[in-house]
């Protein structure tokens, strides 16, 4: 049997029959020629009017956030945009253009990051010219959408280039061009010719959308709910269209099959990523948005209750003072409906939205946290006392000033990192033992989507390898399943300790057992790695790494690492190893490993990295093995 065929057999057993056969279906239809006959490169003529209201009420918000939002879109109107929540860079609405349909384009070019290319054309840019003409009426901000959706519709006609190639991206963007036609109304230059022109460019973009649904189906992700969702709001918007019907009832209906399936009863979500789950709260909040504008009927309960308990998820792992959360999983940056003067990484505005939708009361009582609840016409519930929920899969002890959350996952759909028995720690908002984030996806090596590794996550590994099996960029097989088998609370109702182990290392006679436990001040983290079985063991090589803040180091008597820090310090101290080394930005700072090119580093946000300091732990010989790591915050 060969290696692809023994890949194949993995994939179909853990993916599934349906994905793949999806799967299939898509590139038969691409390979013979239907989809570039069902998506043709033609405008659409008089689709008629919106069947929404103009958005006539903006929300009311304090003079800094309109300040900081004018700052942000005069950057826009000098063609400058903030991608990914990271520093100007050129707005460029060519980018991707080509005269070829998007079927025979290749996919995802490694010579460039197609990311780069597509995230421009979300429209992101767009809703903060928006806020700026709602906040100060100023017909500019308005008059600078509309020539730049004119720049942008006119260089990618319909289908043509690779603004087309996802339907997720092309989902994207029609819901966000939907959400500016409606509060932009008002403006001098929202004429109907313009608006006109948006119309039929929605109805591009669903026609778009709906043959290669199948596609989305095989991936059963975040994919899959922003086209349904697409679909249902090219539907509700455009109900003149021949087509709106359809639109609106696949949506509804995919929208819902893809949440009951996605989310789990506890609230996690199927792509196992913190950034990714918020995506998916942002486009359900829209489309309950559109849902309850036009009076559409009520979410089934069963899809409401895991709306609820994703809402309860994500709130669970989101830091009260600072709304930032640990870097969990696949973090591409995507923030679809930016409507907010907090940062892209506060998490609360969209976690106050989502608990007014689905738990329907509030949780931030601090006003610059509600004006996306307030665009998307979330009235504040009657104030409520809030405890802070726990996340089952990334288990959460919080002492004082401290929170420590650790990683214990049972996968049901492919996972998007090997990261099982990861440790975040946070101290005082503060990310001391931090997830490495993701970086780039589509580059050649070694970016090529590496930082996805159990090598620069804050966990073990056996002899080099892997928790799981890597058969693609994104793809793992072979998936390593945790569980919490052991924990104990105070009388205060917080844990004190958590015990968890997985079976990624089974294969090689090892399970790897981790005792997260919280002490004063601190935290003490004791990995044991013991027999899975009674089979002829062999010696074993264990890394124990961790990821800290690039922040001023020293070593003591050889296991002690200190990092200062602008406010306080860190003292870790290592037992139970035989080495101890040092990396920082793929160079090796202390010991003799040989750093690869991808370790030492943190990525906040996509296509961002920035040194860190990555402490490998090393010890060899028979099982079991006990390392035990403490954590002691100073000053």
């Amino acid at each position: 049997m060969t290696k692809i065929n023994y890949k194949l057999i993995k994939a179909l057993r853990q993916l599934g029959f349906t994905k793949l056969w999806c799967f299939a279906r898509y590139q038969v239809g691409l390979r013979s020629g239907h989809y570039r006959r069902a998506t043709p490169s033609r405008r659409e003529g008089d689709v008629g009017i919106p069947g929404l209201a103009p958005l006539e009420h903006f929300p009311q918000v304090s003079q800094e956030e309109i300040n900081s939002t004018l700052i942000v879109a005069d950057e826009i109107c000098r063609g400058r945009v903030r991608l990914f929540g990271g520093e100007p860079v050129p707005l460029i609405l060519e980018a991707g253009a080509s005269g070829e349909h998007w079927t025979v384009l290749e996919r995802t070019p490694l010579k460039e990051d197609i990311k780069l290319i597509w995230e421009p054309a979300r429209f992101g840019w767009g809703i903060t010219l928006v806020r700026a003409f709602a906040f100060s009426d100023d017909p500019n901000y308005a008059q600078a959408f509309w020539d730049k959706m004119h720049a942008f519709l006119n260089a990618h006609p319909p289908n043509t280039g690779r603004q087309w190639q996802s339907a997720q991206e092309v989902a994207m963007r029609l819901m966000t061009l939907v959400f500016c036609d409606r509060a932009l109304t008002k403006a001098p230059s929202s004429t109907r010719e313009n608006r006109q022109a948006l119309w039929s460019a929605v109805a591009e973009h669903a026609s778009r959308i709906l043959p290669t649904l199948v596609y989305a189906r095989a991936q059963n992700n975040n994919h899959l709910l922003a086209e349904a969702a697409g679909l249902f709001t090219a539907g509700i918007y455009l109900p003149a269209h021949a087509q709106a019907g359809k639109w609106r009832q696949l949506g509804w209906e995919w929208l819902n099959r893809g949440l009951q399936q996605q989310i789990t009863e506890f609230g996690s979500y199927v792509q196992h990523s913190t950034n990714y789950h918020r995506l998916m709260l942002q486009i359900v909040l829209f489309a309950d948005h559109l849902r309850r504008a036009t009076g559409h009927i009520d979410w089934p309960k069963a899809t409401f209750e895991r709306l609820a308990a994703a809402t309860r998820w994500l709130w669970a792992l989101t830091d009260p003072e600072t709304g930032w959360v640990p870097n969990l999983g696949a973090n591409d940056g995507a923030y679809l409906f930016p409507l907010t003067a907090a940062p892209q990484e506060d998490f609360r505005p969209v976690v106050e939205a989502a608990a007014r939708a689905f738990l329907g009361s509030g949780i931030y009582h601090q006003p610059e946290l509600h004006e996306m609840s307030d665009w998307f016409d979330l009235a504040l519930p009657a104030a409520t006392e809030q405890i802070q929920p726990q996340a089952i899969d990334m288990v959460r002890i919080a002492s004082g000033q401290g929170r420590a959350f650790l990683r214990a996952a049972r996968f049901t759909d492919r996972p998007s990192h090997a990261d099982q028995l990861h440790v975040d720690l946070w101290w005082r908002g503060v990310n001391i033992a931090r997830d490495p984030g993701t970086f780039h996806y589509n580059t050649p090596a070694p970016w090529d989507n590496a930082l996805q590794s159990s090598k620069v996550h804050n966990t073990i590994t056996i002899d080099g390898q892997e928790q799981m099996t890597l058969a693609g960029r994104f793809l793992w097989l072979d998936w390593a399943q945790a569980d919490v088998s052991g924990y104990e609370a105070g009388e205060d109702h917080r844990l004190k300790w958590v015990l968890a182990e997985h079976d990624g290392y089974r294969r090689l006679g090892a399970i790897h057992q981790r005792k997260l436990s919280r002490i004063e001040d601190g935290w003490l983290v004791v990995d044991n790695i013991l027999k899975s079985s009674d089979l002829e063991q062999q010696p074993h090589t264990v890394n124990l790494t961790w990821l800290l803040p690039d922040w001023d180091w020293t070593f003591e008597s050889g296991e002690i690492l200190r990092v200062k820090g602008p406010e306080f310090s860190v003292r870790l101290q290592i037992t139970g190893v035989d080495q101890v080394n040092l990396v920082r930005g793929g160079e090796t700072l202390v010991g003799t490993i040989a750093a690869q090119p991808s370790w030492g580093w943190y990525s906040p946000t996509y296509a961002e990295k920035t040194p860190a300091l990555l402490l490998i732990a090393v010890r060899s010989g028979w099982l079991p093995m006990r390392l035990t790591s403490t954590w002691q915050m100073m000053g």
